[in-house]
């Protein structure tokens, strides 16, 4: 497991009802339009660090805590579209970094809010260019093996748990770099799973 800070940890059972991926993305449609218009929300708040940053070397609490809301928000809206749980995410707002718990999915983000390196966070759009590529490769297999989850639970009522780890590894992966690409974090994230 990766020592990155922030972190995703699903605590959701590997079985589903097999009617599940027939209709669970329908019901997922309310949170993922919020969680597209939280992701346009994220990307003014990282336009706005990003100055804050550059000039004063420091990210205020506040935008801190609204981006960790807006990330914590996405993911839990795209697990559950995803078929990797079954509760229905609540419509919460939470503004902290800490996980605030009652969740199946557990997202920590802690930010780094004193002594940011400018000169990395300037030249951060450059710096996420080979992220982007490899975010490209790890969303064609979460594509692949989503799909395959989705007939393993129609046909067997569970994902396998090959699949779904590898979901949960790339939901991971995805919110290590949304710390760093959302200016949470100067740690650059691991490539790899």
């Amino acid at each position: 497991m990766s020592t990155y800070p922030a972190t995703f940890e699903l605590d959701a059972p590997h079985e589903m009802a097999r009617w599940r991926p027939f209709v669970q993305w329908i019901l997922a449609i309310p949170h993922l339009i919020i969680a597209n218009v939280i992701s346009s929300l994220s990307q003014v708040i990282a336009f706005v660090s990003w100055f804050v940053i550059v000039f004063t070397g420091k990210l205020p609490e506040g935008l801190a805590n609204l981006q960790a809301m807006c990330i914590r928000y996405q993911i839990r809206a795209y697990s559950y579209a995803g078929f990797l749980r079954t509760s229905y995410p609540a419509f919460e707002f939470d503004m902290t970094q800490a996980e605030p718990g009652g969740d199946e999915v557990s997202v920590e983000l802690p930010a780094q809010l004193e002594d940011r390196n400018r000169l990395t966070v300037g030249l951060r759009l450059f710096m996420l260019i080979p992220i982007a590529i490899v975010g490209i490769l790890w969303s064609i297999v979460a594509m692949f093996v989503g799909f395959i989850g989705a007939f393993a639970i129609l046909f067997t009522g569970a994902w396998p748990a090959g699949l779904r780890e590898t979901m949960v590894k790339v939901n991971r992966w995805f919110v290590q770099v949304d710390a760093y690409g959302l200016l949470l974090r100067d740690e650059f994230p691991p490539l790899g799973l």
